[in-house]
């Protein structure tokens, strides 16, 4: 047996005696003893993790604010945006290219600055979160700036969807509202062309989301930005691999959840135009020379007079509009008032682009006048070389493109787009292919002020010089400018690409400060499986006429009977008499605050997650609500009825009902689409 002094404290006993009384057990002793040892060392572990997992929330508080604050968490390696007092979850960060595994410690390398969080994942990423000035009343806003330390390090983050529905960012093919639903991979976030490319973003875009939890997302405009959406799971900003290019973006929040200081996402406007009363009709005749082209609007001119369609705009396209202009390079007095006579008593719009074909008199004009270097846009030439023209791909010819850049080009170009106005009797003109990045479709690196969308932006700004009859096929960051806005083409279906995704786009340009724009024509101008449907084209009139512009391609004699052709003067008549007064009205509103005219139910149901997710009806102010028709074969409809407290009558049978409420298989037959005034 092993005796030892009782009176020796045992956390005392000396080592050797220890050893020595160890030396001497029998192994079977030394083995019990080692495996107990084991056995503890477990036992201490498990309770250690047992006790972290019980005791330590699997949240940590990184940065507080006054309304809310971000936090860590741990179990899948993102960040939490939270209100306070509460603790309302209003966003949830995924973060991609850092260890996800590895949580912030709660060591701060801005510890001594209560504003600011720092932590550098060790040759991966650097992040800081600072509390930013508000960007509007009643915000608060957190900047979030990720900083890559290698150059292969690629920075995502991603924005859950669960329990969130989102708004703005990107126009696409079939548009979604909310985005929710939308799929795309990632890809530049930079405008384009939706029937070139009609897996990309189309031609109205913004850095800026909204949430439904009372969130907005506003990413910095220098950064260069991939987005990508996955249908239901989440949306993600990334910056390019191999740029080492940092990550920022500014979270806001409100006490309350969707509120209307947060929907300006630029300055209102300092300006103010009235909605086209009148119809806007596109020339679809024949094209062959200046002589059928002249021809060809004088019939459909007699045609709109003979159906007692006499007033609006007769829309001539681009190649029209390049073969009249070239029939007399110097247009005589007498040039000018036959065109002024053209189309009366309608008036005329005409169309240009920043494009010219490399066999082009305009671009071989300015190779003899040695301008093609200032002119167009050109690559960066080597040290002793000369500027080449970056070539491109518009409407099937190969062409150059306008330098924006060069104040000598803008100007040259201003000036033939208002000569051509003038020769051709034009009061309004259109400007398509405004949107895209010619250097980023061909792999070239941009100047510095052609990032992004800048090309969009700088042309947006000169061609708003040429006053408020300009029209063009994209917006980016210019909704501040006295300019209508080209919808994108839909399909003549009832799809979301075709009819289903009309008043998704109206909330979405809308929302982002796009009020005044020309809806796609009336049925759809893409070829789709109901080309020539009168349902379709009789549902599609119903919604355009109550958007700023009526724009009809095939005329209603042309595919449908007398009734919807008296249909469609009755729905041009309303459109002049009751729609354009009211968008006159919130026109005042939009200047003064910022508010979008065209909103979606959840406007006056802020809080009502049934409210969320409503995408065929809209609001013009708060005070008509339009909840038509846009399924095949269909004579009723649910419809939700915003704003508890309200009451809301219908235009068509002076029916009150309470708001806050949904009504169940509502009656609208063809003829009929429920209109309801607060």
């Amino acid at each position: 047996s092993i005796t030892m002094p009782l009176s020796r404290h045992t956390g005392q006993i000396p080592e050797s005696n220890w050893t020595l009384t160890f030396r001497e057990m029998t192994e079977p002793w030394k083995g019990t003893v080692g495996c107990f040892g084991v056995a503890v060392f477990f036992a201490m572990t498990i309770g250690i993790i047992s006790w972290q997992a019980l005791e330590q929330s699997p949240e940590e508080w990184v940065l507080r604010g006054r309304d809310g604050g971000m936090l860590w968490e741990r179990r899948r390696g993102a960040l939490v945006l939270r209100a306070l007092p509460a603790g309302r979850a209003v966003a949830a960060i995924a973060v991609g290219g850092v260890p996800a595994a590895e949580p912030p410690p709660p060591r701060d390398h801005c510890w001594h600055d209560g504003r600011q969080f720092c932590y550098s994942w060790e040759e991966d990423a650097e992040l800081r979160l600072s509390l930013e000035p508000p960007a509007a009343p009643g915000t608060e806003c957190y900047g979030v700036r990720w900083t890559p330390l290698r150059p292969d390090v690629t920075l995502k983050d991603c924005f859950s969807m669960a329990n969130v529905s989102w708004y703005g960012g990107p126009s696409i093919r079939a548009q979604r509202w909310p985005l929710n639903g939308a799929e795309s991979p990632a890809q530049p976030f930079v405008s384009g062309d939706l029937g070139t490319n009609p897996d990309g973003f189309g031609p109205v875009l913004d850095r800026y989301f909204l949430g439904s939890t009372g969130v907005t997302v506003t990413v910095a405009p220098d950064v260069p930005l991939l987005l990508s959406l996955e249908s239901h799971r989440h949306f993600c900003l990334e910056t390019p691999a191999g740029r080492a290019e940092p990550l920022r973006y500014l979270l806001c929040i409100s006490s309350d959840h969707l509120v209307p200081a947060q929907i300006a996402t630029s300055p209102p406007p300092d300006w103010l135009f009235p909605p086209r009363r009148s119809p806007l009709w596109r020339y679809h005749g024949p094209e062959g020379s200046a002589a059928k082209i002249k021809r060809g609007l004088r019939s459909l001119v007699r045609r709109l007079k003979r159906h007692g369609l006499q007033e609006g705009v007769v829309a001539l396209g681009e190649r029209g509009t390049v073969i009249l202009a070239a029939a007399e390079r110097v247009p005589s007095e007498r040039w000018k008032r036959q065109d002024l006579a053209l189309v009366e008593p309608l008036q005329l719009s005409i169309t240009l682009s920043p494009y010219a074909s490399i066999t082009s008199p305009l671009f071989l004009q300015s190779l003899h006048q040695g301008e093609a270097a200032g002119y167009w846009l050109s690559r960066q030439p080597r040290p002793g070389g000369s500027l080449i023209p970056v070539l491109t791909s518009w409407k099937g010819q190969l062409c150059a493109r306008l330098n924006v850049t060069s104040e000598a080009a803008l100007a040259w170009y201003l000036a033939r787009a208002r000569r051509l106005r003038q020769a051709l009797g034009a009061t309004y003109m259109i400007f398509e292919g405004v949107e895209g990045n010619s250097f980023l479709e061909q792999d070239v690196p941009p100047p510095a002020e052609l990032a992004g969308d800048g090309y969009t932006r700088l042309l947006a700004a000169a061609l708003a010089t040429l006053g408020n009859g300009t029209v063009l096929s994209a917006g980016a960051s210019s909704s501040h400018l006295p300019l209508f806005v080209q919808m994108s083409p839909l399909r003549s279906d009832w799809s979301h690409a075709g009819l289903k995704g009309l008043i998704p786009s109206v909330l979405h340009y809308s929302l982002l400060g796009y009020n005044f724009f020309i809806p796609d024509t009336v049925g759809g101008s893409l070829a789709g499986d109901s080309t020539g449907d009168p349902e379709l084209f009789v549902r599609w009139l119903q919604i355009v006429t109550f958007l700023p512009v009526m724009a009809f391609g095939s005329p209603p004699w042309l595919c449908c009977d007398s009734w919807v052709l008296n249909l469609t003067r009755q729905c041009i008549q309303r459109h002049q008499d009751f729609v354009v007064p009211l968008l006159l009205k919130y026109s005042e509103e939009w200047q003064s605050l910022g508010h979008p005219i065209f909103r979606p139910a959840w406007w006056l149901s802020p809080t009502d997650p049934a409210a969320f997710t409503i995408e065929d009806e809209f609001l013009i102010g708060d005070e008509v609500l339009v909840a038509p028709i846009t399924e095949k074969g269909q004579t009723w409809r649910d419809v939700f009825l915003p704003g508890e407290g309200h009451l809301w009558m219908d235009t068509n049978s002076a029916r009150v009902f309470d708001g806050g409420t949904i009504l169940r298989n509502y009656s609208a037959s063809l003829a009929e689409v429920p209109v309801f005034v607060k």
